[in-house]
């Protein structure tokens, strides 16, 4: 689990599915919540044919708000990570922003923890965002909070292409 205020929590993310892809894994990465296809780490690893990137979401929740449709969305997108848990041939799963729907109650957290514990022995599984509910972080076998030191967003700096996306 990789939550917390600061920046960074997809990007280590990321890291590890090319640590994953240097030793022969197949990837999965399910991004929930964002709504957007134009990352630069999106097009990169679309690129590699042992990567099935899925963009899950419609946008971040204070974008769309309309609480039935971001529900259900979440619940569909759910769905589309349940089969990759359910698949040996994935050895990392990859649940971007996957603490949103559980915080915000569009995803029944103890399903979302029986299916992780269901996954494949041997499969890895990553969860991103802020706010991780502690019965997800009580059930990882690593946790890691980022905090912010200093960010440049606070000094007016815009997201940038190949650095924030």
């Amino acid at each position: 689990v990789l939550t917390g205020n600061g920046k960074g929590k997809s990007s280590s993310a990321f890291g590890m599915v090319a640590r994953a892809l240097g030793h022969g894994m197949r990837v999965g990465v399910c991004q929930f919540i964002k709504g957007r296809s134009d990352t630069g780490e999106e097009a990169f690893f679309r690129r590699h044919s042992d990567v099935d990137w899925r963009v899950l979401g419609e946008g971040f929740t204070w974008e769309t708000q309309n609480l039935e449709r971001d529900t259900c969305v979440a619940r569909e997108g759910w769905e589309t990570a349940r089969a990759m848990l359910a698949d040996p041939s994935y050895g990392l799963v990859v649940l971007d922003e996957l603490t949103y729907p559980l915080k915000y109650g569009y995803l029944d957290t103890a399903t979302v923890l029986e299916d992780i514990a269901a996954r494949p022995s041997l499969q890895h599984v990553v969860v991103t965002g802020r706010g991780a509910p502690q019965s997800l972080i009580d059930a990882a076998d690593t946790v890691t909070e980022m905090r912010d030191v200093k960010h440049a967003f606070a000094a007016g700096v815009r997201a940038q292409p190949g650095i924030d996306l």
